[in-house]
């Protein structure tokens, strides 16, 4: 799942960033309103962690914004204002919930995978690829009627995969979505870790669902 978070000290930034990577989440991070507003426009989130107190346009505006826009993505507002009036102008502005800073990283999981839950009555956070079903809030993994454990870099590439079926995905793009670095050539970072997941997932099943495409990258084939 990917989350924009939108916080101008970078310090706190980079600590929410990090935490959340290490949980299994995709994140852009900017430190402005107008960027919040672009980034939220132009890319697919499934949720927004957005400070109030930022440049160029606020946390309650970049909310009225999007509200207005029809954006229906999940937001939660990280704020040092803790009074009541706050929290009930950040609510009815269009905001999922609302969290007081400071506030311990682990109330923050809980709250997103709250948000999540709620919204697990459909199927928009089950991939299924033939046998292969994965669920992303509950982060489970399941091939036919055996379930397949994986470290979160491995569920993260799958979900990269299965979001991107039938279509070829090369080192590179990989390397940038899933370890959200640059691509340097001279590491097999990637054949390892699809090495890893082949065994887990294709090993002990006739029907292979990942193939090399030799030259170019890596396939999930529906």
């Amino acid at each position: 799942m990917k989350i924009l978070l939108v916080e101008d000290e970078k310090q706190i930034s980079d600590y929410i960033s990090k935490g959340l990577l290490e949980a299994g989440y995709d994140v852009d991070t900017v430190d402005n309103g107008e960027d919040a507003i672009s980034y939220a426009t132009n890319h697919d989130y499934s949720l927004i962690l957005l400070d109030i107190m930022i440049p160029k346009k606020n946390g309650i505006e970049v909310v009225r914004y999007l509200k207005k826009q029809k954006d229906n993505t999940h937001i939660i507002l990280i704020s040092a204002k803790d009074q009541i009036q706050d929290k009930v102008l950040g609510l009815d502005a269009g905001a999922d919930d609302y969290l007081i800073k400071p506030f311990a990283f682990s109330e923050l999981l809980a709250r997103i995978r709250a948000i999540f839950r709620r919204n697990n009555e459909g199927n928009d956070n089950i991939l299924v690829i033939q046998d292969l079903k994965m669920n992303l809030v509950k982060r489970v993994v399941s091939r036919g009627d055996q379930m397949i454990e994986l470290t979160t870099r491995e569920f993260n590439l799958l979900e990269y995969f299965m979001r991107n079926k039938n279509s070829i995905l090369t080192r590179m793009m990989i390397t940038e979505k899933v370890w959200n670095i640059n691509f340097i050539s001279d590491t097999n970072v990637v054949d390892v870790y699809i090495n890893h997941l082949r065994k887990k997932i294709d090993k002990n099943f006739d029907e292979k669902l990942i193939h090399t495409v030799r030259g170019v990258g890596y396939i999930l084939k529906d």
